[in-house]
């Protein structure tokens, strides 16, 4: 079977079903709406798909919408499939695997010894995060887990029967949720995957091991240097339903995964390893008491007393048991533990100085914290924090204001104590703009008796700009260094926000010169430390492929690691299948051991000037289109902004408190927006002014030579090659001429060329499969752009006809986010 076969097969299913379900009639319809729409790709006219689209009623208009929607629901599902099969096919050394990462650090003149050393140094850290454009409910997400399940057996008659069953239920089963998912729904949808990481992980260690012997011929004990944390349950900022109690759920349902996981981890242990043990208590009977152990809930060293299992198997002579049979549940406790993920807690840093103000007050300490300027703030912060007296009467129950803020630390400290350490992550402190913003977390933590380690998150341009300042402030005091101790000093940078100040270019190279200024910085305090980078799966949002990502960090700025954000809309694409799920860590790693193990050199002046001045004529560019005054009425008429407004599709409001502006608007509706109408504004505004700065010859220069510009622009490439003028002109006939409608064609035709020129191919000439992807699902996704613009059309000219067209609406919003992909 191919993936062509498997599609075909799967497009037949769907066809039966709609012939069924709906008659032929309807199935004609789709049949027509395809042939017409391809035409139009091909160059014809395209009056009759126009006025076909226009006569279509309210229902056909949104069961036409949901059969091409279900076939991408399909198709998605039968290239997952293809990845894995290909993965499975491949021979030899994968390129961007542990074994390559190894091969190319030796022809670095690296030791094993060193490796080892890099390996014990870094670290990769991978956090979950809610999914804010899922949204299909959990019943079809079922089903097509089902389907799924038979794509390998498709030639079977009767795996194409139960996947025929599961689409006939699925194509009469309401795909939309009727309410907003609770923060619990959040959790339990984002450790969906934790199974398929499970089944991973050990084969990943294996792979370290083999690349070992491989490479250098050696044996290694290096555990894998990856480790897992969640927002969900502790993402508090901009969302009111993040209360401690669904904090401590959350934290509850870690526990009981973990130990669920850990229990199945031990049987399969304990039925693998039945050899007798002479001279000593026999395996089983260590195996069986850590069982019990885990299961009464006791606490115990069960890293260490699996360790000691682990040599003592390994002293018998028991060494393929040891290193097979034992690893998988040696590897799911270092990774995993009695935590299973490690949760952070993240909030506005206006929050916290609101809720520290409250308790100082409360106290009789300072009466109007807020009013204090930043010398001032921080002298108080940093008396209080030589103190160990709390500021609240112990015992007397906290107001609410100061509930919400203190309540979370709370739950977070009685996690610690059941599951250990490991049960909290971090502090995340959104907006930090001063190092006061970076302390008052500290203070709120002293009140139940616990230490927290707070993370800056720097988003907006001028926060990065000033947060090599910050930061260096922040490591002087020396209250802070005795909270920071040995650990490591973790920066958080933020893509979303950058991007939709400044644009696409000048956020890339902000962010660029905000982490070589803070890594030295760092460096000069003699602090380690890592940055967290706060990721979407939108170029927009700092997206595109982990390894390039990694890959393009600047030389000298990956110290103890480096931690990524996992959208839960990448969950699926990347973790679903254990196969899948080893080839996004293996290729993160490969990333992470090169970029770590990459020397501080300084860069050709020549090019940080030429990005330096590209960035500012970029972002003045693209300030100059969002400033415009006639702009905001433009997007919210261009796209279906008010709609997803609307969908049920996170626990979190689309905007922050305040009168609705472009700064108050959240990044990932913002990004989600521009996809919709396939226009990737933030994934390549700006950039034409900036490639004009530079001019061809040295941006060709860079791009050969300087990895952190070649990923700049193969993202761009991306974003771009996603675009589609063809569907973007039918978005403008929403509103009458408008001179930004021009000015963005015109921009995007330039900078295609441009990066074309610079390149040297095609946009995704490099990218041959991405690229025919993207040309073969075009013409399946044009009906429901074409729909959607016809709903639009005329929910607006209808006086409360956004609710009655809405389900039509958010069915073609769906459609899509699933033909697209990379919307968040």
């Amino acid at each position: 079977m191919s993936i062509r076969s498997d599609v075909n097969l799967l497009g037949r299913t769907l066809g039966t079903v709609l012939k069924e379900q709906e008659g032929e009639a309807f199935f004609d319809l789709v049949e027509r709406t395809r042939a017409l729409v391809r035409d139009v790709r091909a160059g014809g006219d395209d009056a009759e798909l126009r006025a076909m689209i226009e006569g279509l009623s309210g229902q056909d208009a949104g069961n036409l919408a949901r059969a091409f929607t279900w076939y991408f629901q399909l198709v998605n599902l039968a290239e997952e499939y293809e990845r894995v099969r290909v993965l499975r096919s491949v021979t030899g050394v994968r390129p961007q695997s542990l074994e390559q990462a190894l091969t190319e650090l030796k022809a670095q003149g690296l030791s094993a010894g060193d490796v080892e050393a890099l390996i014990e140094r870094v670290d990769l850290g991978l956090t979950f995060t809610a999914h804010p454009t899922e949204m299909r409910r959990r019943t079809i997400r079922n089903h097509l887990v089902e389907v799924a399940r038979e794509i390998p057996e498709l030639s079977d008659e009767g795996a194409l029967e139960r996947v025929t069953a599961h689409v006939e239920a699925m194509w009469t089963t309401p795909e939309l949720r009727r309410l907003k998912p609770t923060v619990l729904d959040e959790v339990k949808g984002g450790l969906n995957y934790v199974t398929s990481i499970a089944r991973a992980l050990p084969e990943l260690q294996r792979d370290l091991r083999r690349a070992f012997r491989q490479v250098y011929g050696v044996e290694s004990e290096a555990a894998v240097p990856v480790h897992f944390s969640s927002w969900m349950g502790g993402d508090r900022d901009g969302n009111p339903f993040v209360t401690p109690e669904a904090t401590r759920q959350a934290l509850e349902v870690h526990r009981e995964r973990a130990r669920e996981l850990l229990l199945e981890a031990v049987r399969q242990a304990y039925a693998d390893l039945s050899q007798e043990d002479p001279g000593h208590e026999g395996y089983r009977d260590e195996l069986r008491a850590i069982h019990n152990a885990i299961r009464d809930g006791q606490d115990l060293d069960l890293r260490g007393r699996l360790e000691a299992l682990h040599e003592r198997l390994h002293a018998d002579g028991q060494h393929r048991s040891a290193d097979t049979l034992l690893t998988p549940l040696l590897v799911l406790t270092r990774v995993f533990g009695r935590h299973l993920v490690s949760l952070d807690l993240r909030e506005h840093s206006a929050q916290t100085g609101a809720a520290v103000a409250r308790l100082l007050k409360d106290a009789g300490v300072e009466g109007d914290y807020l009013a204090l300027p930043e010398h001032a703030k921080q002298e108080v912060l940093s008396r209080e924090l030589r103190s160990r007296r709390p500021l609240w009467p112990a015992g007397e129950a906290l107001p609410d204001e100061l509930e919400t803020a203190i309540g979370p630390i709370r739950e977070v400290q009685a996690a610690a104590r059941l599951s250990g350490p490991l049960a909290f992550g971090r502090y995340i402190v959104s907006m930090s703009e001063s190092v006061s913003d970076v302390l008052e977390p500290l203070l709120l933590a002293r009140e139940v008796g616990f230490r927290v380690l707070p993370v800056p998150l720097f988003e907006t341009l001028d926060d990065l700009d000033h947060a090599p300042q910050v930061v260096w402030e922040l490591l002087s005091l020396p209250e802070y260094r005795a909270v920071l101790e040995g650990n490591v000093q973790e920066i958080m940078l933020g893509y979303s926000d950058s991007n939709k100040d400044a644009g696409f270019l000048a956020a890339n190279w902000a962010l660029h010169e905000a982490q070589r200024k803070i890594s030295d910085v760092c460096r000069r305090a003699g602090v380690q430390w890592r940055f967290f980078h706060g990721r979407g799966t939108s170029i927009g949002r700092g997206g595109g492929p982990a390894s390039r990502a990694i890959l393009g960090q600047p030389a000298g700025t990956i110290d103890a690691g480096l931690r990524i954000t996992e959208q839960g809309e990448a969950l699926a694409d990347k973790y679903s299948h254990p196969v899948l799920a080893r080839r996004n860590l293996e290729q993160a790693l490969y990333g992470l051991l090169l970029a770590a193990a990459r020397r501080n050199d300084d860069l050709n002046p020549a090019w940080t000037d030429a990005m330096q001045r590209a960035a500012q004529a970029s972002a003045a560019a693209y300030r100059n289109l969002v400033d415009d005054p006639g702009f905001l009425p433009f997007f919210e008429a261009v796209t279906p902004i008010h709609e997803i407004a609307r969908l049920n599709i996170a626990s979190r409001p689309v905007r922050r408190p305040g009168a609705p502006t472009l700064g108050n608007l959240r990044a990932i509706p913002w990004v989600m927006s521009w996809t919709q109408n396939r226009a990737n504004l933030p994934g390549w505004y700006g950039l034409r002014e900036g490639l004009k700065v530079i001019g061809p010859s040295l941006a060709k220069e860079m791009y050969a030579g300087w990895p952190f510009f070649r990923t700049v622009l193969d993202n761009a490439q991306m974003s771009l090659a996603k675009s589609d003028p063809l569907i973007f002109d039918e978005y403008l006939r929403l509103v009458d001429d408008h001179p930004l409608a021009d000015q963005l064609k015109a921009a995007y035709q330039e900078t295609v060329a441009l990066v074309s020129g610079v390149v040297g191919a095609e946009l995704l000439g490099n990218e041959p499969r991405l690229r025919e992807s993207i040309s073969l699902r075009n013409p399946y996704i044009d009906p429901i752009h074409r729909i959607q613009v016809e709903l639009l059309r005329r929910a607006r000219a209808t006086e409360g006809g956004l609710d009655e067209f809405e389900r039509p609406l958010l069915l073609s919003i769906q459609g899509i986010a699933a033909g697209v992909r990379n919307t968040g």
